[in-house]
C-alpha cells in the first residue's frame, strides 16, 4: 500500500508547486521556482514516465490514477531511496527508474535567454534535468544578501524531488560566487548538509572571478555598463574601500571557503590568459592546491578567448572537453 501512495503522490504532486509550468520551444518544460531559479527537463521524459508509472500503478490496483499532466509526473523528480517490489496476485511490480541525474547551473551575470538555452540543452540531451540559478548583482554587492540567497538554494535542493539525486555544479563567473556562498553553508553545517554533499559528484567552473578586489571591480564594469567599465570599476572600489567590513572581508572568507571547500568531487576549470576578471596564476594556485588535497582536477586554459565565452570561441575544444569530464563520471550515466 505504501507503493500505491508514492506512484499515486508522483501525480498529487503538483499542488504543491508553483503554479507556472511551461512547455517551450524544442520540447523543453520549464517551471519558475522562484524570480531567479527555475527547473528545466525535456517534455519525451515527462512522457515516457508517466506512461511508465501508470502501468505500474495499474498493475498494482487494478485502478487508473487520477487525472494529472505529463507535467506533474515530470517535475516530480524523485523515487525511494531503494528499490521496492510491490507483491500483487498476478506480478511482482519494481520501480526500475533511478534518480535523474540534477545539474545545478549557475550562470555569468546578465546572462541572455539564447546563451542559456545552448548550455541548458547539452544537459537536457544527455537526460539531465537542469536547475537554473541565476545571480543578482545586489547578491555581491551587499554579500549578506548573497550568503542568505545560497541558502535558498540549498532549501530548494533539500526539496523532495530534489534531494537524492546525483548532483552536478556548474558555474559560470558570478555564478561561481554564489555557489562558494552555498559552499559556506555546507562548510559551516556539514551534519546539516551531510546528505547533499555526497550527492554533488561533479564541479565545472567557467571562467571563475579569482584574484584582486581590481579583478571583481573590473568585472561590474565589463558586466553593467560597458563603455564606462573605468567609472564603474573605480566606483566599485570605492565601495569596498568604504565598507570593508561589509563586503571585502566577506569576500576574503568566501576565498578561504573555496581553497578548503568541503565537496571534493572531481572537478573541471575552463579559463583563459587574457581574461581581464582572472588571475590565471592565482586560478592555477587554487588548482595545484586541490589537487594536492586530493581532489581529482581537469582543466582547459587557453591563450586568447572570452570571459564566460569559451565555449562560444572555441567550441569544438570546450565541448570536447566537457564531454570527456562527463563521461568519467559514472553517476551521471543514464539511459536516453
Amino acid at each position: 500500500m505504501g507503493n500505491l501512495q508514492f506512484i499515486r503522490g508522483l501525480f498529487s504532486s503538483g499542488a504543491e508547486m508553483p503554479e507556472k509550468v511551461s512547455e517551450e520551444e524544442g520540447g523543453v518544460v520549464s517551471q519558475k521556482i522562484s524570480k531567479s531559479m527555475t527547473y528545466y527537463t525535456s517534455v519525451h521524459i515527462a512522457r515516457d514516465q508517466k506512461t511508465l508509472f501508470t502501468a505500474q500503478l495499474e498493475s498494482i490496483s487494478g485502478a487508473r490514477p487520477p487525472e494529472a499532466s505529463s507535467h506533474d509526473a515530470l517535475l516530480s523528480g524523485t523515487r525511494p531511496a531503494e528499490p521496492v517490489s510491490v507483491q500483487t496476485k498476478s506480478a511482482s511490480v519494481s520501480p526500475p527508474l533511478a534518480p535523474r541525474p540534477l545539474v545545478l547551473f549557475l550562470p555569468w551575470l546578465g546572462a541572455r535567454p539564447g546563451a542559456l538555452a545552448k548550455y541548458r540543452s547539452l544537459y537536457l540531451q544527455r537526460g539531465m534535468d537542469v536547475l537554473a540559478v541565476e545571480t543578482g548583482v545586489m547578491h555581491f554587492l551587499w554579500p549578506r544578501w548573497g550568503l542568505r540567497y545560497g541558502l535558498e538554494v540549498l532549501k530548494v535542493l533539500e526539496e523532495p524531488r530534489f534531494s537524492g539525486r546525483p548532483l552536478l555544479v556548474h558555474a559560470c563567473s558570478i555564478g561561481g560566487y554564489t555557489f562558494t556562498q552555498m559552499l559556506g553553508h555546507i562548510a559551516q553545517g556539514p551534519e546539516k548538509y551531510a546528505r547533499l554533499a555526497p550527492m554533488i559528484v561533479g564541479q565545472i567552473y567557467d571562467s571563475m572571478v579569482v584574484g584582486t578586489l581590481e579583478h571583481m571591480a573590473i568585472g561590474l564594469g565589463k558586466t553593467l555598463l560597458p563603455r564606462l567599465n573605468w567609472l564603474v570599476k573605480n566606483a566599485a572600489l570605492l565601495y569596498f574601500w568604504l565598507f570593508k567590513s561589509h563586503t571585502a572581508d566577506y569576500y576574503d572568507a568566501g576565498v578561504q571557503v573555496f581553497h578548503h571547500s568541503p565537496v571534493t568531487s572531481p572537478t573541471l576549470f575552463f579559463f583563459c590568459e587574457n581574461d581581464a576578471l582572472c588571475d590565471p596564476v592565482a586560478l592555477e594556485s587554487v588548482i595545484d592546491l586541490w589537487r594536492e588535497r586530493g581532489v581529482a582536477v581537469e582543466s582547459r586554459k587557453w591563450k586568447v578567448s572570452r570571459h564566460a565565452g569559451h565555449m562560444r570561441c572555441h567550441p569544438d575544444e570546450y565541448l570536447s572537453t566537457l564531454e570527456k569530464f562527463l563521461n568519467a563520471l559514472a553517476p551521471l550515466q543514464v539511459n536516453i
